[in-house]
């Protein structure tokens, strides 16, 4: 029982959020590891409410594909309502903590990654429009802002611009495995882009935001928020994501889809790790 419920929190997913919180905290400035702790435990409660409540809102369709039909709750292992309020709770819970020990700043980022996921995404667009992955995104883009505001209480224009990164990462990553996906998504029929537009549409928009990320990680060292550490390592990765970009563009396989997916998770950590890096030198 306790791991389908810690199944329901996504947490693979909540590993990339988790870690750009932390590098992003270690960029403000140097938070005791206490605050660091007390961070991740509220945007892993926010993150994994709103996994809870996707679980529970998606069942139906869940049930009907091969890669989500043993998750709990379409398994029968954990009731839907119950689901339900577990999600909320963890949300409410991660509100109050964060309130209490962090700031209300931090809380109210993270409760605005919540909504977004579920209100935003969930709820509204993903079975409206394939533009769900673009506007839903930004829901998975807080953590940075929740770093920020946890370590310094207030945000600035570095903030927003790991907030753009992660926004600008979203789609090409996401939109990769929908290549991948693409038949599961079309049985129960949910609006992807390779399952509205085509596949060729999807390698097209998957370079096109490949080339707008490259520009938005420019942006932090031309406004002087990182040096040449960060400007090496997101010109390389940069250079590397836009490469496998235009090879999935051009030879149109699965291999190349499930490449670009693999190196963007890969991509994400690095150039986070190269801004910690860089500040810490």
């Amino acid at each position: 029982m306790v791991s389908d419920y810690i199944e329901l929190t996504k947490p693979k997913v909540q590993s990339l959020l988790l870690l750009t919180t932390v590098t992003t905290m270690e960029i403000a400035g140097d938070p005791p590891v206490s605050k660091i702790v007390l961070a991740c435990i509220g945007g892993y409660l926010s993150a994994g409410g709103a996994g809870a409540v996707n679980h529970w809102f998606d069942r139906d369709i869940d049930a009907q594909m091969k890669r989500t039909a043993s998750r709990p709750i379409p398994a029968g292992r954990v009731a839907p309502a119950a689901a339900l309020r577990f999600g909320v709770g963890l949300a409410l819970l991660s509100f109050v903590l964060m309130t209490l020990t962090l700031n209300l700043l931090a809380a109210s980022l993270a409760f605005a990654g919540f909504v977004g996921y579920v209100g935003v995404y969930t709820l509204w667009l993903k079975r409206r429009t394939w533009h769900n992955i673009v506007i839903g995104g930004a829901a998975g883009a807080i953590p940075p802002l929740v770093g920020w505001a946890a370590t310094r209480g207030s945000l600035s224009w570095t903030a927003v611009y790991l907030f753009a990164i992660v926004f600008y990462w979203t789609p090409p990553h996401f939109w990769a495995l929908s290549l991948l996906m693409k038949d599961e998504y079309a049985k129960v029929g949910v609006p992807m882009l390779p399952v509205v537009r085509g596949e060729h549409a999807t390698r097209q928009q998957i370079l096109l935001y490949s080339l707008l990320l490259y520009a938005v990680t420019q942006l932090p060292f031309c406004a002087h928020a990182f040096g040449l550490v960060y400007l090496v390592a997101s010109m390389a990765l940069g250079l590397a994501f836009v490469a496998l970009a235009v090879v999935l563009y051009r030879r149109r396989d699965r291999r190349s889809a499930l490449r670009l997916y693999l190196f963007s998770l890969a991509y994400l950590a690095l150039l986070f790790g190269a801004m910690v890096m860089d500040v810490k030198l």
